[in-house]
């Protein structure tokens, strides 16, 4: 196919025989989830009506309070607040977790330190102003041991602190440790039960959202938050984020996003509620392919030496594949190389630069139809050892296909 060479054809059919079972259990994923989304927009009696939207204040929009409702169905909780007033994902967990603590209170990641942005959110890097801990919150986390949670040391410091919030980011962001399973959640979700009881736990779903059968707000999350030009907005959504979780959790979530007496009331869905509506209904399809594609590209890479995780044949909890350069130069080259592949933009040569939220340079390879939207193809990662792509998404499994075997026959052969 196009100008590939013989050799990278021959191993692209044998991995498309190797990784087919693996696909199949993706696309059992696909049709369990879409069954729950499917009843959700069916109990909801979902009207043309609903796609229209609002302006000004937004009073009385039905479709964007029937969403809420469809995702506090979905995700199996009392109550749910999807807006495009949120600007990205970390702004949606930094209001969610704002709207939840107060000053004096601690807030503890149990998986490690949170990602790059998260970072500056809390106050653990740059320069603090509007931080978590410029309003007096207090931040603890508990190291990883061996990409794992370390459940001693967790289970000494939540026992001794008792925190106000329990943070599990279920992603890897840009660390190579692997993301974490739906049913590590469980377990870890029944350690901070046993030992802080009255904590928040609070989950960052981002890029898992439809990965697998479950969420973990089915085990006892009291709060999860993710975006919605990720995995939920299948690909349609242009801008927003989304909290489901227990009722009073939402509702300060709310008040902080807006303004005290106004919540969840006011905010125009403008003309947002159909890509909401239609994204939602296709996301579980399109995350299907994202991961079916990180599975291929995961499988045809490590077959040309590179450093590769997960494995193809390693159970999938979100969309990340993350391939190890230990080499900028080689990292460099290979985000070039998805740049050039992807549909829009594909004669730009990404360069690292620094952007907002991260303390490193960045580089990016993100030729999506929406700005940043991760749930499109794309490629990137920090300037630092271990120098690693960490690629998701891709709303076809033949793009990403394509992208990634182009990519290896201009870089291998």
């Amino acid at each position: 196919m196009n100008n590939w060479s013989p050799e990278l054809q021959t191993i692209v059919d044998e991995i498309d025989v190797q990784i087919a079972p693996q696909l199949a259990k993706i696309d059992n994923n696909i049709l369990y989830n879409q069954n729950k989304v499917l009843h959700a927009f069916k109990k909801n009696s979902v009207a043309e009506a609903d796609l229209i939207g609002s302006t000004g204040y937004g009073s009385d929009d039905s479709g964007r309070d029937k969403l809420d409702r469809m995702y506090a169905e979905i995700f199996h909780t009392e109550d749910a607040l999807v807006r495009s007033q949120f600007v990205s994902g970390t702004h949606t967990l930094a209001t969610a977790m704002a709207g939840n603590l107060l000053p004096g209170d601690e807030l503890i990641y149990l998986t490690g330190m949170p990602y790059d942005t998260m970072q500056q959110v809390i106050g653990i890097a740059g320069d603090g102003r509007g931080s978590l801990k410029s309003y007096g919150i207090k931040f603890s986390h508990v190291d990883l041991k061996n990409g794992e949670v370390d459940f001693d040391i967790a289970r000494k410091l939540l026992t001794n602190h008792q925190p106000k919030m329990v943070v599990i980011q279920r992603s890897r962001g840009y660390d190579t440790r692997q993301s974490f399973t739906v049913d590590k959640i469980k377990s870890m979700i029944e350690l901070i039960r046993e030992t802080s009881p009255n904590s928040i736990i609070f989950v960052d779903n981002c890029y898992g959202e439809f990965s697998e059968k479950h969420e973990p707000t089915e085990y006892g999350a009291d709060i999860m938050a993710g975006s919605l030009i990720k995995n939920a907005g299948g690909g349609f959504a242009k801008v927003g984020g989304y909290v489901v979780g227990k009722h009073e959790l939402i509702e300060n979530t709310a008040v902080r996003l807006t303004a005290g007496g106004i919540g969840r009331e006011e905010g125009a869905s403008l003309n947002n509620n159909l890509d909401y509506f239609e994204g939602l209904f296709v996301a579980p399809s399109v995350t299907g392919n994202a991961i079916k594609g990180a599975i291929y590209s995961s499988a045809l890479l490590e077959w040309m030496g590179a450093e590769v995780t997960p494995k193809w044949n390693d159970e999938r909890t979100d969309l990340i594949q993350a391939v190890i350069f230990h080499n900028q130069e080689k990292m460099v080259r290979f985000a070039k190389a998805l740049q050039a592949n992807s549909p829009i933009n594909s004669f730009v040569d990404p360069v690292p630069s620094n952007d907002a939220g991260y303390e490193d340079q960045v580089i990016m390879a993100d030729g999506s139809f929406i700005e940043g939207a991760s749930i499109e193809f794309s490629g990137d990662g920090p300037i630092r050892p271990p120098y690693a792509i960490y690629m998701q998404g891709g709303l076809t499994y033949a793009h990403v296909k394509l992208a990634i075997t182009n990519a290896v026959n201009d870089l291998y052969f």
